[in-house]
């Protein structure tokens, strides 16, 4: 269902350019729990947010379902992010004025479901 190909991360700091991901390739089974380890900068971070498509990789390819995402468009990675794959962050990202039942709702709303399955 998911593959990295050989993905590289670039980031640039001034004169000095970073390399958070230095060719990785990954392949990921449907269904398939995994837990990406490792040392503080190792580049697990970058990983996930260039699976999930919030950040973009420089060079390599990440292949969604057998299709590349090379020429995906802003709407693909949205559509990808609504249908495909799901986040649990550390912080939870909850809207402080919204009670937990509203939080979930607003997900559930972006991804297009109706009032009353929402509920």
């Amino acid at each position: 269902m998911l593959r990295l190909v050989n993905v590289t991360k670039v980031y640039s700091a001034k004169d000095n350019p970073v390399h958070a991901l230095k060719g990785i390739s990954l392949n990921f089974r449907k269904s398939e729990f995994v837990s990406i380890l490792g040392p503080s900068g190792c580049g697990k971070t970058t990983t996930l947010n260039i699976i999930g498509g919030l950040d973009h990789y420089t060079d390599g390819d990440l292949v969604i379902s057998g299709v590349s995402t090379k020429e995906y468009t802003d709407h693909d990675w949205d559509v990808y992010r609504n249908h495909k794959i799901g986040f649990i962050f550390q912080s939870y990202n909850l809207l402080p004025h919204e009670t937990i039942l509203e939080n979930v709702e607003l997900a559930l709303a972006i991804g297009g479901m109706g009032k009353e399955e929402r509920i």
